[in-house]
C-alpha cells in the first residue's frame, strides 16, 4: 500500500487539529464577552472553563475513541470525527448562549481522537525502524498547526469573532472529504479486537497497557514530560511580559518561531537524527537538551535570550516522537489505537495539571509579598521534571518488539 496520501492526510489533520485550536483563540475573549456581556476577567475564567472541560473530555474519551478504532477500524474512526468537529465548530459559530460554547467543547474534547488515531494508523502503517520519524512528521504538522492557527484566527476575527470557527468548520469538513476519496483502511480482521468497554475507559485501558514490558515507566515518562512541556503555554505570555515587557505581538512571534523551529526539527532533522543515535539515545539527548532549554529560559535578562533559546528548547522536541517509537513498539498491532488513546488521556491529564501547577508556582513567585522574586521559577519547575524523567528512562530495559 502507498503511503504518501494518507500520511499527507493524516499531517493535516492532526495540522488542523493544532490549527483549529489556534484558530479560535484570538476570538474566544471577544465571544464569551458577546455572549454573556462579561468582563474580560470574568471571560477569561470561562474560557479557562471551556479549556479545561475540553482536556478532560480528552482524558476521559481517548481510550474509548483508540478501542473503537482497533474494533472498527481507523478510516471510518478518523472520517466520522472530522464530520462532528466540523458540524461543532459550525454550532458554536452560531451560538447564542454560553451554555452552547460548554456543549461544543465537550464535543470538540471528545472528536480531538483524531490525533490519537491518526498515531494509530502511522504505527499500522510504519516499519518499527520508521515509526518515530513518521511520528515526527505527526509533530511537525502540529507546529505547523500552530504557527498559522493564530495567524489565520486573528486576521479572520478583523471580520468579526464569529468568522473563525466557520473557517474551521469548512477546513474539517474539506478533509473529511479529501480522506473519504483516499485513505484506506489498515485494521485488517487478523488484527481486529472486539471492543469492550472493560478496556475502554481510561482506568480499564491503563490497566491493560500497563501490562506491556517497562511500558508503567514509559508513560510516567511521558506524562513528566507533558506537564513540564506544557509550561509554554501555560505562562510563556505571562513571563514575557512581567519579565521583558513584551506587548501580544511579541509574544506570537516568539511562539510564532517556536512552533516553526518544531515543525523543521521533527520534519526534517528527526530523519537523520534517529537512524544515527537509535531511538533510547534521542530520548536521553532530547531530555537533556529539553532540562538545559528550561534553565535557560528560567536566568534570561533580556529579550534576545529567549530568542537564542528558541533553537535549543526546538531541538528538544526529538524526545517526543522518539519516545512514541519506543512505546508504539512495545503494543502489539491490535493494540494500537488502545495505546495511543492512553497516550491521549496521559497527555489530557497534563493539560489540565500543568495550568494549574505552573501559574500558581508563577504567580507565587511574582505577587508583591512574593518571598523571592523570580518570575522563572516555573521554569526550574519544568527542569526538575525533565530530570527526573530522564533518570527514569534511563533505567529502562531495551526489549524487543512484540511478535
Amino acid at each position: 500500500m502507498s503511503t504518501k496520501l494518507p500520511i499527507l492526510f493524516l499531517c493535516i489533520t492532526v495540522m488542523l487539529d493544532s490549527m483549529g485550536i489556534g484558530l479560535i483563540m484570538p476570538v474566544m475573549p471577544d465571544l464569551i464577552i458577546d455572549l454573556g456581556g462579561e468582563t474580560l476577567s470574568n471571560a477569561a475564567i470561562w474560557g479557562g472553563t471551556l479549556t479545561a472541560t475540553f482536556a478532560v473530555m480528552q482524558f476521559i474519551c481517548g481510550p474509548t475513541v483508540g478501542n473503537l478504532s482497533d474494533r472498527f477500524g481507523r478510516r471510518p474512526v478518523l472520517l466520522v470525527s472530522l464530520v462532528v468537529m466540523s458540524l461543532d465548530y459550525l454550532v458554536m459559530g452560531i451560538a447564542g448562549a454560553m451554555w452552547i460554547l460548554v456543549i461544543g467543547r465537550i464535543v470538540g474534547g471528545i472528536t480531538s481522537a483524531t490525533q490519537s488515531t491518526a498515531n494509530a494508523y502511522i504505527a499500522d502503517i510504519s516499519s518499527p525502524d520508521k515509526k518515530a520519524q513518521n511520528f515526527g512528521m505527526i509533530g511537525a504538522a502540529f507546529g505547523v498547526g500552530f504557527v498559522l492557527g493564530p495567524v489565520v484566527g486573528g486576521f479572520l476575527g478583523e471580520f468579526g469573532p464569529r468568522t473563525p470557527f466557520f473557517a474551521a468548520a469548512i477546513l474539517a469538513a474539506a478533509n473529511a472529504v479529501f480522506g473519504y476519496l483516499i485513505l484506506p483502511e489498515t485494521v485488517t480482521d487478523k488484527i481486529r479486537r472486539p471492543f469492550s468497554w472493560s478496556r475502554a475507559n481510561p482506568f480499564g485501558a491503563f490497566q491493560q497497557v500497563r501490562k506491556l514490558p517497562e511500558l508503567s515507566r514509559l508513560l510516567i515518562v511521558f506524562f513528566f514530560h507533558n506537564v513540564a512541556f506544557f509550561t509554554y503555554p501555560s505562562v510563556w505570555a505571562y513571563y514575557t511580559r512581567e519579565s521583558f515587557a513584551w506587548d501580544a505581538a511579541m509574544v506570537g512571534i516568539s511562539l510564532g518561531c517556536f512552533g516553526l523551529g518544531s515543525a523543521i526539527v521533527q520534519g526534517g532533522l528527526m530523519r537523520l537524527i534517529i537512524p544515527r543515535l537509535g531511538e533510547h539515545n534521542t530520548v536521553l539527548v532530547g531530555l537533556a537538551i529539553t532540562a538545559m532549554a528550561f534553565l535557560g529560559y528560567a536566568f534570561a535578562f533580556e529579550g534576545w535570550h529567549i530568542f537564542a533559546l528558541l533553537p535549543l528548547s526546538a531541538s528538544g522536541i526529538i524526545a517526543g516522537p522518539a519516545l512514541q517509537g519506543i512505546m508504539s513498539r512495545t503494543a502489539r498491532d491490535d493494540q494500537q489505537g488502545e495505546l495511543q488513546g492512553v497516550l491521549t488521556s496521559v497527555g489530557a491529564l497534563g493539560t489540565i495539571i500543568s495550568p494549574l501547577l505552573m501559574t500558581n508556582v508563577f504567580g507565587l513567585f511574582t505577587k508583591p509579598d512574593a518571598p523571592i522574586y523570580f518570575p522563572g521559577a516555573p521554569f526550574v519547575l519544568s527542569m526538575v521534571l525533565i530530570l527526573i524523567s530522564l533518570f527514569i528512562f534511563s533505567g529502562r530495559k531495551r526489549l524487543n518488539p512484540p511478535s
